[in-house]
């Protein structure tokens, strides 16, 4: 497997394209993103575990009943959620693109981010609709285009797209996504678009989807709020022209290493752009009883307020990881727990089986002051192991959310 670029158009019959329909006040940013198979495409989306949910989700999964799909449309500026209409803006949004596509509008999953509980107009999307159609291309450019349709706060385009084979067919993934705050486990305020052209069934697509966004975006968080409208969707069309995966076999297991590498990193680009983050937090955890008790570890540290803050700060204060760890419920033996920082400057331990051991805190001080680091956590206890996601916690995160509507 290699990265390539490319982005959502690296698959092989996708086309995208984005555009300012009028959403949003500023016309230098992209409002409106469309991603299209030129072939219908077997499809599946994972959604947040808010109950109070974006219109447009309601109406994706209603889409989605089939496992089929054949676009992807998306506005920024407004999440189209908590308004009176809302379900009837985003059905009557799917019919306009599907009239302009000649597909069936339920062939479209559909999505918004933005602002909860204002109006949404349905101008934007009758106005802008046919510019974005004609504008459909399978290059990096309109995949760019289509990436910067989707953002909100991010302050940077969050895109990769992969190459490998099965059956000896090069076979691609490509997505972007966005996501700065409000993000959480259990998805966050983030929407992750993603396409294949590997041939695979639906119902194995949508099992697939679920293992890795279980092991990348639902192991992320930034600052404990979990969203109204997350989404994570995919697309699969079958034209690399692989042997149709309708078992989990070996290519099978192929398809989910690629698709997991492709989440996770997006995981980790969403981390790092966390809103006002300076650092990306990667929390190491290994040798729990179970995989799940290493994931409530893991959540549990990445989530506490108090150790982002110190790892602003670059304060080595390993107490607050075994805080974090006591109060996580997860069945550990606090008296095994062994806790090292890591970073580009290198690795330091600060806790063995418990207990702090010394260290040199200029060395550690060091170690913290660069923008990505790993908190190690061995729990000396069995084989589980898993990985979270997070960013420290700034003076510019209660800035940007406190005139966020502004």
């Amino acid at each position: 497997m290699k990265v390539i670029n490319g982005g959502v158009c690296a698959p092989k019959g996708f086309m995208a394209n984005g555009i300012h329909a009028g959403i949003r006040k500023n016309k230098d940013k992209i409002d409106m993103s469309l991603i299209v198979s030129k072939t219908k495409a077997n499809a599946a989306a994972v959604y947040t575990t808010n109950l109070v949910m974006g219109a447009p989700i309601y109406v994706t999964k209603a889409n989605l009943n089939n496992g089929y799909a054949q676009a992807m449309l998306c506005n920024s500026g407004n999440a189209n959620t908590c308004n009176a209409n809302g379900i009837e803006i985003a059905t009557e949004s799917c019919e306009i693109l599907a009239k302009e596509l000649k597909i069936n509008p339920s062939d479209v999953i559909v999505a918004s981010t933005g602002v909860i509980g204002q109006p949404l107009s349905i101008l934007p999307f009758k106005n802008g609709m046919k510019e974005l159609v004609e504008g459909l291309a399978s290059d990096e450019e309109h995949a760019n285009l289509a990436c910067q349709g989707i953002m909100t706060t991010d302050t940077v385009k969050k895109e990769i797209a992969v190459e490998f084979e099965i059956d000896g067919k090069v076979c691609h993934i490509g997505a972007i996504t966005k996501g700065s705050g409000m993000i959480h486990p259990a998805l966050a305020t983030m929407l992750c678009f993603i396409t294949t052209d590997v041939a695979i069934t639906s119902t194995l697509l949508n099992e697939a989807l679920l293992d890795c966004v279980d092991d990348s975006f639902n192991m992320l968080s930034v600052d404990g709020d979990t969203s109204t409208n997350d989404m994570v969707s995919i697309m699969a069309n079958g034209l690399a022209g692989n042997e149709k995966i309708v078992e989990k076999n070996l290519e099978y297991g192929a398809f989910v290493d690629a698709l997991k590498y492709v989440c996770v990193t997006l995981a980790k680009k969403m981390a790092k752009d966390g809103e006002g983050a300076t650092k990306l937090l990667i929390v190491d955890v290994n040798h729990a009883k179970t995989k799940e008790d290493a994931k409530i570890v893991a959540k549990s540290v990445v989530c506490s307020s108090l150790l982002k803050a110190a790892m602003f700060g670059s304060d080595a204060n390993w107490g607050r990881v075994l805080c974090a760890i006591g109060y996580s419920k997860a069945n550990v033996d606090i008296f095994k727990v062994d806790v090292a920082f890591e970073s580009e400057k290198g690795n330091i331990l600060v806790c063995k089986n418990g207990s702090g051991v010394e260290f040199s805190e200029e060395i550690a001080k060091e170690i913290l002051l660069e923008d990505e680091i790993t908190i190690q956590i061995n729990l000396n206890d069995g084989e589980g192991e898993a990985q979270a996601f997070g960013c420290d916690l700034t003076y510019d995160y209660v800035k940007i959310n406190g005139d966020y509507r502004s």
